[in-house]
C-alpha cells in the first residue's frame, strides 16, 4: 500500500471542517462521498484540487440533520440502524473521541459496528477507513492530530451506527484457496432490485474463502490478497454496474486500512467480514462474463490521479485510491475501466 500524505497545508482540515455542517446522506439514501473523496485526493499529493473539486460537489449535500435524543451507554443497542439519529451517534462519538484515545473508541466500537457494514452499501466503512488512515499517517509523521481529522472519525463511526445493518442466513458454499478464484466462484444474482437492501437480501450463498485464518500476519496477507483480487476483477467484470460494484474493492481495502489499529484478536473477524462484503458485491452487481480489460501501458500513478481527477466522479476518485494502495498494471486497469464506463458529473 503506498503511503498517504498527510497534507501539511491545511487544505484537508478545511475541507472536512466544510463538510461537517452537511450531513452524511443527500437525496434520501445516497451517501456523501466528499469526506472520502477529499482524503483520496490529499493523499495522493492532490491537496491544492480539493476545494475546486469539493465546489463542484457541495451543492447537492443536504445540511446536517436535526437531533432527536442523546445516545448514551445505556441506550446505544435501541438507537442502532435508526438513520434518524444520525446526528445523535456523531454527537456520542465526539463525546467518546473528545474523552478517549481515538484508538480506545475504535476497538470497543469495531466489533459492534462490523457485523453491520452492509449499511448504506459499506459507505460509512469506507469512510471509517479513510478516516483512519489519515489518522495513522499523522501518528506516523509524528505530527499531532488536529480535530478536524478526529471530527471526520466521530461522523464515520456515526454514520455507521446509523446506518448498521446485518445480513444474515447466507449459506457456505464451495470456495477456493485462492481469492481470485474465489471471486469467480461467486453466483451473480438472477434477479437484480434497484435498492442496495433489497438486492442484499437476495444473496442466500457465497464461496467460503480463507476460513480458519487467524495468525495475524497471515490475516494481513489474505485480506491483501483479497484487495488486489477484488480491484483486478474490476477491469474485467465491471460493466456489470460501474459504480456500485467498485465497493467489492473499496470495502474490504477500509478494513485493510483500518487493521493497524486494531487488536489482533480483532483481524480474523475483520477477515471474514471483508469477505463476504467483497463476495455479496460482486454477486450483485458483477458482471456474469469478462471483457478484456484495458492496458495501461507506461501510465503513472501520477498520471492516474490526474485523470481520476479530470473525470471528477467520486466512485471513480476511490476506486483509482484503492488501485494505487494495489499499485500493478491489472489495478491501474481497474481505475482506467471505472473513468471509461463512469459518467462524467
Amino acid at each position: 500500500m503506498t503511503n498517504a500524505h498527510i497534507d501539511p497545508s491545511g487544505i484537508l482540515d478545511e475541507a472536512l471542517q466544510r463538510l461537517h455542517t452537511t450531513g452524511p446522506e443527500h437525496h434520501g439514501r445516497l451517501s456523501n462521498h466528499a469526506p472520502m473523496a477529499v482524503e483520496a485526493l490529499a493523499a495522493h499529493g492532490r491537496a491544492a484540487a480539493v476545494h475546486r473539486w469539493l465546489d463542484r460537489y457541495a451543492p447537492k449535500l443536504d445540511e446536517f440533520p436535526s437531533r432527536v435524543a442523546p445516545v448514551t451507554d445505556a441506550t446505544w443497542a435501541d438507537a442502532l440502524g435508526d438513520i434518524r439519529r444520525a446526528a445523535d451517534w456523531i454527537d456520542f462519538f465526539d463525546r467518546e473521541l473528545a474523552g478517549r484515545p481515538w484508538r480506545a473508541v475504535l476497538a470497543e466500537w469495531w466489533p459492534r459496528l462490523l457485523t453491520g457494514l452492509y449499511g448504506a452499501a459499506t459507505h460509512p466503512l469506507i469512510r471509517v477507513g479513510h478516516a483512519v488512515r489519515t489518522l495513522l499517517a499523522t501518528e506516523d509523521a509524528a505530527a499531532e492530530v488536529t480535530a478536524p481529522r478526529l471530527a471526520e472519525l466521530g461522523q464515520a463511526l456515526g454514520y455507521w451506527a446509523a446506518r448498521h445493518l446485518p445480513v444474515t442466513g447466507v449459506a457456505p458454499l464451495p470456495g477456493a484457496r485462492r481469492a481470485a478464484d474465489a471471486l469467480d466462484a461467486v453466483p451473480p444474482l438472477a434477479e437484480r432490485r434497484d435498492i442496495f437492501p433489497d438486492r442484499l437480501a437476495l444473496v442466500t450463498g457465497l464461496p467460503v474463502w480463507a476460513d480458519g485464518v487467524t495468525e495475524p500476519e497471515s490475516v494481513r496477507a489474505r485480506l491483501t490478497e483479497l484487495v488486489h483480487a477484488a480491484t483486478h476483477r474490476y477491469a474485467t467484470h465491471g460493466h456489470g454496474e460501474a459504480t456500485m460494484l467498485v465497493h467489492s474493492a473499496t470495502a474490504p481495502n477500509a478494513v485493510l486500512r483500518v487493521l493497524p489499529a486494531l487488536p489482533h484478536a480483532q483481524w480474523a473477524p475483520s477477515l471474514a467480514a471483508a469477505w463476504t462484503a467483497a463476495a455479496a458485491v460482486t454477486a450483485m452487481y458483477g458482471a456474469a462474463a469478462p471483457r478484456p480489460a484495458t492496458a495501461p501501458g507506461s501510465l503513472t500513478a501520477e498520471e492516474l490521479v490526474a485523470l481520476a481527477l479530470a473525470h471528477g466522479d467520486e466512485h471513480v476518485i476511490k476506486l483509482t485510491d484503492t488501485a494505487l494502495d494495489v499499485g500493478d498494471g491489472p489495478a491501474f486497469s481497474a481505475a482506467l475501466r471505472a473513468i471509461e464506463l463512469s459518467a462524467r458529473p
